[in-house]
């Protein structure tokens, strides 16, 4: 349970991050305020906190949720994962019985670390790393601590009071078994909900494991009474028994992980299950908090499609939780889509950066921006940016929490020189600027994409997206692509763009799955034999390793990363045909100023490609003047520390490319490479030369 001390006085998440009309939006608040709290609806127009831009701008939306005030609440929530049984098992009084299953810990803890428990009896590993058992508070134990990230067989089994502890590890570095003896009272009967990777203290999961569980079972005077195999049924949250009930998997353990039989003669878990039958858990699990629904909103009909978000205040704290009001299909209200791009957000969700100081909080206090930062506050789940508290990666992401950073202020780099924003509150930088030029405009999300295809985007003379499209599914690539190929006009504005593939669970859309296999810029790397999503048994990591390049797509993909700072652009070409895109610019070189990293060309940059798929009928229109020493070449580019794919130079290679290319069925694409393009717009009250830039390509595609 967290400590509530701790926590923001006033915090909540709604249940969806987009929503049509006629949808219910529930909204999930934990207020520990002695007042209730009000809730007042807006619409976002700019995020940014900035004093030197425009600073957060919203307009009233209470024309469609009138300003209400509810009970303060405080709610709780639980992290860690486990497994617990959906019926109780029983057992005779002086049963023999036994305990067992196959273990691989990773992390040593100061609490007990439960493997198998039911009623009393609980099978665990101490504080010191040693086997034991205990039940009505007598216990035995091993005097060996289990090695970290080494298999084990363990077990217990107790007859007339008498308990056998064995741990015997596994593999090619066996040692030699480990026995331990003790007494318990023999008259202390089974009874209860087996519980796998944690125990249950008055209805709450305690004392949580860490590592690989693989064959847990429990027997009866010799004979099985329950039994699970992992390697069943890996795409759900079930852990199917062989004998015994069911078990119920909480808070989303990994699963497609290699077991103690792997041997890596096969690397797709769906080819060969039982290599893989076991559910790797952690202590900080956490995806759903499950918190009860404090009010509900019901998009109502005319409800303009667009950024909203709600304000929560009470007693002079406040939240804001964001969420996407969409057109349904064949609703269109405007020529021109947004594609919101809220896989991303939650992948991201509660991104604890490394370089994050408390120091920022100076910047943040005079700005009047958002100020909780998820690097202070790792018990509400942290993002697949992040690592678990036992070193693995994260690889599970969800927004059915609340995500500090997905909040309208809130600040990514603190220590730049500029608005050093990042996602929702970068791609802000664009809708701003769509205000700003009355250009109108629909959203639609990743959500709407993967579920709906085409059809969701279908009509709209041209597509957007913002500073960072970077996590797809194959179903919202093959959308984009198909409406690029039916004739529509897809503009793609920022960098590292179509990166990454993720997978939706089947049974709860609100969770991804990121596996980050072989190459790409990664926060953390898949084990070996574990690059396959659990989620739909797909290969994951980068889409170029999938066969599907973002050249492929928009002709371009990403090159280079450097730190949060940008350089300008500079024309290329001087092509008549394409003199409209530079109508109205003098100058050759565009875009040496903006609000992220105070150039439009920068942080992670995109090239063009024609090996990977970029058309050979691609004209680059500009490039970027990247500084020397300033970025380094993604991995998947690099060959040796002299040669890369591109057959040039390191320099030659690290730059932007801004294109433009006309396809067969009619339709085009315009992209700008670079994740701070839309930082450049707002800048000079939105007059300047990118912003000039963009909508000549807006017109072109709107007219």
């Amino acid at each position: 349970m967290t400590d509530t001390h701790t926590n923001p006085p006033l915090l909540g998440y709604a249940d969806r991050l987009s929503a049509k009309q006629g949808d219910t939006v529930a909204f999930k608040v934990s207020s520990k305020t002695g007042t209730p709290f009000n809730a007042r609806l807006v619409r976002s127009i700019s995020a940014d906190p900035n004093p030197a831009g425009q600073g957060i701008v919203e307009e009233d939306a209470s024309h469609y949720f009138e300003s209400q005030s509810f009970p303060s609440v405080e709610r709780l929530f639980n992290s860690g994962s486990y497994a617990i049984a959906q019926t109780e098992l029983n057992a005779a009084p002086g049963a023999s019985l036994t305990f067992s299953a196959t273990i691989f810990p990773t992390r040593h803890s100061d609490c007990v670390q439960s493997i198998i428990t039911v009623g009393s009896f609980d099978l665990y590993l101490n504080t010191a790393g040693q086997l034991c058992l205990s039940a009505e508070g007598q216990s035995v134990s091993t005097s060996m601590a289990l090695e970290l990230r080494n298999w084990y067989q363990v077990s217990a089994q107790i007859v007339n009071g008498v308990v056998t502890l064995e741990q015997r590890q596994l593999g090619r570095t066996q040692s030699a078994t480990v026995e331990a003896r003790g007494e318990i009272n023999p008259q202390i009967a089974l009874s209860g909900t087996p519980l796998i990777a944690a125990r249950l203290v008055d209805g709450l999961a305690i004392q949580h494991f860490n590592g690989k569980i693989e064959a847990p079972s429990i027997q009866e005077n010799g004979e099985i009474i329950a039994a699970w195999d992992f390697s069943q049924g890996i795409s759900t949250t079930i852990g199917s028994a062989t004998k015994g009930p069911d078990l119920t998997l909480v808070n989303f353990p990994a699963r497609a992980v290699t077991g103690a039989n792997w041997d890596a003669s096969e690397m797709n878990w769906t080819h060969k299950p039982e290599h893989y039958a076991a559910i790797h858990f952690h202590d900080d699990d956490i995806y759903d908090f499950e918190w009860d629904t404090d009010f509900t909103f019901i998009v109502p009909s005319g409800m303009p499609s667009g950024a909203y978000v709600m304000r929560l205040e009470s007693e002079g704290h406040e939240d804001a939780i964001p969420f996407f009001i969409c057109m349904a299909s064949g609703q269109r209200t405007a020529d021109l889509c947004v594609l919101v791009s809220t896989f991303t957000y939650a992948i991201y969700g509660n991104h604890a950066r490394p370089d994050y100081a408390p120091s920022w909080q100076e910047r943040l206090s005079e700005w009047n921006a958002y100020p909780y930062n998820p690097a202070e506050f790792p018990q509400y789940g942290l993002s697949t940016y992040n690592y678990h508290s036992d070193g693995s990666g994260i690889c599970h992401a969800s927004h059915h929490r609340p995500l500090f950073n997905l909040r309208p202020g809130y600040v990514t780099f603190g220590a730049a020189s500029c608005s050093g924003l990042r996602h929702f509150q970068a791609d802000s930088h664009l809708l701003s600027w769509l205000h700003a030029k009355g250009i109108e405009y629909d959203l639609v999300t990743d959500y709407e994409l993967h579920n709906e295809g085409v059809a969701a985007i279908s009509g709209y003379k041209a597509v957007t997206t913002g500073s960072h499209p970077e996590y797809h599914t194959n179903e919202t690539l093959d959308a984009l692509r198909d409406y690029r190929d039916n004739g529509g006009n897809l503009m793609y504005l920022g960098g590292n763009g179509f990166y990454w593939r993720i997978a939706v669970h089947a049974e709860n859309d609100s969770v991804l799955e990121i596996r980050r296999a072989e190459d790409g810029i990664r926060a953390w790397a898949a084990e070996p034999g574990e690059y396959y999503n659990a989620f739909d048994g797909t290969y994951g990591g980068l889409w170029r390793r999938n066969g599907r390049p973002p050249q492929d797509l928009v002709g371009i993909g990403f090159a280079a990363q450097g730190e949060f700072f940008g350089d300008p652009f500079l024309r290329i070409s001087h092509e008549a045909k394409y003199d409209w895109v530079f109508e109205g610019i003098e100058e050759d070189i565009i875009g040496d100023f903006g609000f992220s990293g105070n150039g439009a060309a920068g942080f992670e940059l995109d090239h063009i490609d024609h090996r990977l798929g970029t058309p050979y009928t691609t004209v680059v229109l500009a490039r970027s003047v990247t500084r020397e020493n300033g970025f380094m070449l993604v991995p998947e580019e690099q060959l040796t520390h002299l040669t890369n794919l591109t057959g040039g130079t390191e320099k030659e290679a690290m730059h932007a490319d801004m294109i433009w290319t006309d396809y067969p069925g009619g339709g085009s694409v315009f992209t700008t490479g670079s994740i701070t393009f839309c930082g450049s717009l707002p800048w000079n009250d939105f007059d300047n030369n990118v912003s000039t830039l963009l909508f000549n390509v807006m017109q072109k595609h709107l007219a």
